[in-house]
């Protein structure tokens, strides 16, 4: 057997003198900082014997280089320029602009000046708000129509509610419930959406589509998600459903690892001759980074062709999906697929068991923590919707030291909030005291944005992190700095601890800079393993540089890539 050697390659560092982790631009369910592509492309160092040339980045990057061109000569202008063409993007907003004599004879609405209240009301406050009321409309459906359209708190909608159904005999109307459901969607109170479900489904046979819709964006992201596909089949019952209903129907069906599912119901809303929604296709997209599997990537091609033919042009979010996708876990010497980091859904099961028993049930050994307070913790997590990222809040604090804690933690969770994120900050219960370094306002907003738990102060934040993560499924991430070595040594077996790493370097996030302005940057995290691989045809293997040290919870950023030579 004869190999070619084709190049060394240095990846992207990673897990290594800042050995700390992030999400990469277009991962799977949500994405933190797109990063400028030739901005990743540059951190790769190349050593080989002849030019291998990147895959697939060519003509992305001249794509890239021309649209910025265009763009810096459009920079302080407001007229179209005479060598842009007639379909630029862009160019018919710009026309409008200069039209100066268009006239506007709407009047502006009249509205009512009622403030909406920020907290929760008792009965004798809403009847006195429901006598300043000085609108025509019905005051009770007026100020939840207001609620929604301000995304008002779920605890001052609730209250609103409880008013009106003590009025009336326990009954809330079904309009107040819709607006209400809209809230508990909108901020992902999962297990406030599936009260309102269990309402409607016992009160009314049918809904109309906006119910239906709702809820089934509310469900899919609860252990109850396939109920979301029996509401779908209610609304075949009299109509078509919507683009919308079967794009979060797959998106869900994605969520739970349940891919067949999702490819049915993409055929059979184009076989509805719908438009599928372009976050849809980069659904697909998305969860097919992690994917060595030759069918699902010419599905993914078929979606190519698609566009194609329907003349649909990606977003850029969606565009960075499909570069993800077509370099994820891909040697650039060979183009062959590496071992992606993702967990397979036995073996994620597997390790979360396995971390439940020896690390947080098992009496760690590290662990700083009653029985009591963990089962107060573990209830607090059960009521609450799966998070999105889980932020040890002590640790991320301290990131900048010069700083303010509570203000570098508010920059923190207001950036990663603004995405709508569901997100969970761990702390303890000395951040809430008035100190130079933990200014009670600053908390007070924290917990507005993120859902909080505060142990008491001699506990360890890592059990907590650990559970409220792996409880809340393999989408969610964290972010520390602390490596987490104690607890992998609480793992028994090799297995065990290999597949903790795996997890870990796919999961844990890293800031690695503050930008003018507050901006927080994360470290990119690789979608592939860095283990010894071989495809047969093909070997990769990481290696340590000559007279660089490496820590035994750090891996080697230089690849060797070998193939048969034909």
């Amino acid at each position: 057997m004869t190999f070619c050697f084709t190049g060394i390659r240095s990846l992207p560092k990673f897990w290594k003198s800042n050995p700390y982790l992030s999400v990469g631009p277009g991962h799977s369910y949500f994405s933190l900082f797109l990063k400028d592509y030739c901005g990743i492309r540059n951190q790769q160092k190349w050593f080989s014997l002849k030019t291998v040339s990147p895959q697939n980045t060519k003509a992305v990057n001249l794509l890239i280089a021309k649209a910025r061109y265009l763009r810096k000569g459009d920079e302080g202008s407001n007229q179209v320029s005479s060598d842009s063409h007639l379909f630029a993007a862009g160019a018919a907003k710009k026309r409008s602009q200069m039209n100066t004599h268009r006239e506007d004879h709407g009047l502006p609405p009249v509205r009512n000046t009622m403030q909406l209240p920020t907290r929760p009301l008792n009965s004798e406050e809403w009847d006195k708000l429901k006598e300043d009321f000085k609108g025509k409309a019905n005051f009770e459906s007026w100020i939840i129509s207001q609620m929604a359209h301000c995304h008002s708190s779920i605890d001052v909608a609730k209250s609103l509610l409880a008013w009106v159904a003590a009025k009336n005999n326990g009954i809330v109307g079904y309009d107040l419930l819709v607006k209400y459901l809209y809230l508990c969607v909108f901020h992902k109170h999962i297990s406030e959406v599936i009260d309102v479900y269990e309402i409607m489904k016992a009160r009314y046979k049918r809904l109309e589509p906006g119910g239906y819709t709702l809820l089934i964006q509310g469900l899919i992201h609860s252990d109850r998600w396939k109920e979301a596909l029996l509401l779908l089949e209610d609304i075949k019952k009299v109509m078509i459903p919507s683009k919308k209903n079967y794009n979060d129907c797959i998106e869900g069906a994605l969520l739970h690892q349940d891919v067949n599912l999702a490819w049915n119901l993409y055929q059979e809303l184009l076989g509805h001759n719908l438009i599928p929604m372009l976050k849809t296709l980069k659904a697909f997209f998305d969860f097919g980074k992690n994917i060595k599997d030759d069918q699902y990537s010419n599905k993914l091609f078929d979606i190519l062709l698609y566009l194609r033919n329907n003349h649909l042009y990606p977003g850029e979010s969606f565009a960075h999906s499909i570069k993800t996708w077509f370099e994820s876990g891909q040697c650039s010497g060979c183009g062959k697929t590496i071992e992606s980091l993702h967990l397979s859904p036995e073996e994620y099961e597997f390790l979360k068991e396995k971390i439940m028993r020896d690390v947080i049930d098992g009496g760690d050994q590290y662990k700083k923590t009653t029985p009591q307070e963990l089962e107060r913790f573990q209830n607090f997590v059960k009521c609450c919707p799966p998070f999105d990222i889980v932020i040890d809040g002590l640790n991320v604090a301290k990131t900048f030291p010069k700083a303010r804690e509570s203000q570098v933690l508010l920059h923190v969770v207001s950036q990663l909030a603004k995405q709508n994120l569901q997100l969970l900050v761990l702390g303890r219960k000395h951040m809430l005291t008035q100190h130079s370094r933990w200014r009670k306002d600053e908390m007070k907003e924290v917990q507005k944005q993120a859902s909080c738990f505060f142990a008491d102060n001699i506990s360890a934040d890592d059990p907590f992190l650990l559970y409220a993560t792996l409880h809340s499924g393999n989408h969610c991430k964290f972010i520390t700095k602390d490596l987490m070595r104690d607890h992998k040594a609480c793992l028994h077996d090799a297995k065990t601890q290999r597949l903790f790493f795996k997890w870990q370097q796919g999961h844990q996030l890293a800031i690695i800079n503050r930008l003018p302005g507050s901006k927080i940057t994360f470290q990119h995290i690789p979608s592939y393993d860095t283990v010894v691989q071989t495809t047969g045809d093909s070997w990769h293997i990481p290696y340590d540089e000559d007279l660089l040290e490496r820590y035994s919870y750090e891996v080697p950023t230089k690849w060797l890539c070998l193939h048969r030579k034909t």
